[in-house]
Order: C-alpha cells, then sequence, then structure tokens
C-alpha cells in the first residue's frame, strides 16, 4: 500500500461551511458575521443565505475569505410545512462571479422525482457548484431519501442548528448509508447559524461545527482545490492533528480523546478506547487492504467528535 499523508499535521483554516445573513433569514449582517467568525479563529465562512447567490468578496483580506455559495431547497407537496419532507442543498461556487448574482439556481421538479433531482445536482456541477447535501433528519428524511444520490461532493454529518433544536444534527449513520450505497463523498461540520439568539445564550447557533481545510493559502482557488481533494477534516470540538499511512499502518495524531474508530464498510472496525478521565492522543492500526474505505472519528471525554472524510482502498486512498 502506498506511503502517504491523509491529513497535514499543521497549517489548516477553520471554516463554517453555512451560514445565514440579513440576506436570507439571519439576525446578523454578512459584516458582523466576518466579525464574530474571525474573534473565534476562523479564516473562511460560506455565506450559504437561503435561494439567494451573493459573492461578499469585499469581505475578502489577508485574514478572511468569504466563500460564495447559497442554499436550496426543493420541498415535497402537502398540507402542513412541519411534515413535509424536503432537500436542501449548499452550493460552494469553484468559478464566482457577480454575474451570477439573481440567476435562479433552484430545483424545479418534484421532490419525489429521483431522476429530476439527480439531473438537478448534476446541472449545478456543470454550472461550476460543489453541491452538499444537508441535514437529513431535520428533513426528516432517511436512507430511501438520499441513497440514490448522485454527483454530490459532500454531505453534512454534522449540523449544529439542528443539533440545537433536538433534531439529530449528528448523523455519521447517514454518511455511512451513502457510502455502502454506493456514494463516494465526503463529510463536513457547519453551523447552519441564523443568530436569533446571542452570543452566550444557550441557544446561540454559531461556533459549534466546522471543518479544517487544509489549503496551501487563504485564496479561494486553493480552498476550492482542498475542497476538491478532500484534504480536510470535520469538527465539534476535538483536533485530528496529522493522519498518514506509512508501510502499511494508518498512523493519527489528534487532541486527547477517549474515543478513537476506524469505521470502515463492514462491521470490522478498529478501535483504541481508554476509561472516562483518561485521554491518548495517538493510535495506529495495521490496514489489511479489505477495508473496503474507511473514515476516522474521535470523540473526547465531553462527547465532543471530529473525524476524517472516507477514503477508498480500491483507489489507493486518492479522491475519488
Amino acid at each position: 500500500m502506498k506511503d502517504q499523508i491523509l491529513l497535514p499535521g499543521a497549517g489548516l483554516y477553520k471554516a463554517n461551511l453555512h451560514c445565514h445573513t440579513t440576506v436570507s433569514d439571519g439576525r446578523l449582517t454578512p459584516e458582523e458575521i466576518k466579525e464574530l467568525y474571525i474573534s473565534e479563529g476562523y479564516s473562511i465562512v460560506a455565506y450559504t443565505d437561503h435561494r439567494k447567490y451573493v459573492w461578499h468578496n469585499d469581505l475578502d483580506d489577508e485574514n478572511f475569505l468569504a466563500l460564495p455559495s447559497m442554499e436550496t431547497d426543493l420541498t415535497e407537496k402537502g398540507d402542513y410545512w412541519p411534515t413535509e419532507r424536503t432537500f436542501h442543498f449548499n452550493l460552494y461556487d469553484t468559478r464566482p462571479s457577480k454575474e451570477r448574482e439573481g440567476r435562479d439556481y433552484m430545483p424545479h421538479c418534484d421532490y419525489h422525482d429521483k431522476a429530476g433531482v439527480n439531473e438537478y445536482i448534476a446541472r449545478m456541477v456543470r454550472e461550476g457548484f460543489l453541491v452538499c447535501y444537508n441535514h437529513p433528519y431535520w428533513s426528516l428524511q432517511d436512507v430511501t431519501d438520499y441513497r440514490d444520490l448522485r454527483g454530490l461532493f459532500a454531505m453534512e454529518i454534522y449540523n449544529h442548528g439542528s443539533q440545537l433544536e433536538g433534531l439529530y444534527g449528528f448523523a455519521p449513520e447517514a454518511y455511512d448509508e451513502m457510502l455502502r450505497s454506493g456514494q463516494r463523498i465526503y463529510a463536513v461540520a457547519s453551523d447552519d447559524n441564523h443568530n436569533v439568539f446571542p452570543k452566550g445564550d444557550v441557544q446561540f447557533d454559531a461556533l459549534g461545527g466546522c471543518t479544517y481545510i487544509a489549503a496551501e493559502s487563504l485564496t479561494h482557488e486553493s480552498v476550492i482545490d482542498a475542497l476538491k481533494k478532500g484534504r480536510f477534516y470535520w469538527s465539534t470540538g476535538p483536533k485530528l492533528l496529522g493522519m498518514e499511512i506509512k508501510d502499511d499502518m494508518l498512523k493519527i495524531k489528534c487532541s486527547p480523546v477517549e474515543k478513537l474508530y476506524v469505521v470502515q464498510n463492514g462491521r470490522n472496525y478498529y478501535r483504541k478506547t481508554v476509561h472516562p478521565g483518561e485521554s491518548f492522543t495517538e493510535a495506529e492500526f495495521k490496514l489489511s487492504g479489505q477495508e473496503g474505505w474507511f473514515r476516522v472519528e474521535i470523540r473526547d471525554g465531553r462527547g465532543q467528535a471530529a473525524g476524517s472524510r472516507a477514503y477508498f482502498m480500491e483507489l489507493s486512498l486518492i479522491h475519488i
């Protein structure tokens, strides 16, 4: 098996990849969002306002990148919105342009038209967007809704807003189900913040889920390149401080945690755990080559988690 570095140990940019502002239904302006996130060590925010594309490149500087994005939706027709299933997609723009502002990027097929949904995803990819599938449980969806999706860049393994609402924002099972249905996609964590409640309030919905991106520089081109190649990991608190394969050994470094799992296509998980109150910062496992795919997940003493995207063995661990 080829020796390679899967994640570097330093030089990653902290990002929130799902955010709403006064452009749609958020309470903070784009400028206030930038100020909030920079103060907490973030370098990147994807401005994913509902149904509206705005490129906030006026906010870019040497310490901050406003990733041009938007969130679209497709909801089944019913009589009561809280019980209607819905698809929500974040579109991250790889070819930003002010000319995109005002264009219609919404899906117009029926919710139950699986071919139509996939054609919408394919059309957005052709338009130059990376398409991320959002918060499956909040959307009232199960595996029958998302197992046949194709062309996605990633899915939200953690959505902080959904978690605060009691709607299971942490969805590792959904990610694994998508992988086992044949989808080769990545996983991100995000806030989906609307900032209805101020910082310090128990319902404050920012600064809860983030993605650390190993981009070569804080430029749109470099960040998009890192996203495309899967050079990032997701987190609600702990940190992955390096992952590599050397001599068929998977070697992992992290902040102090109590549990580490190497989730695979089958049920033969690798794991390292300690008693509550104890911790470790390194682990290594012999890879058999029969894993199919694997992803790393860590959990600390507070129950917070972090993890990698899936790596596919038959592709020598190279991006799909």
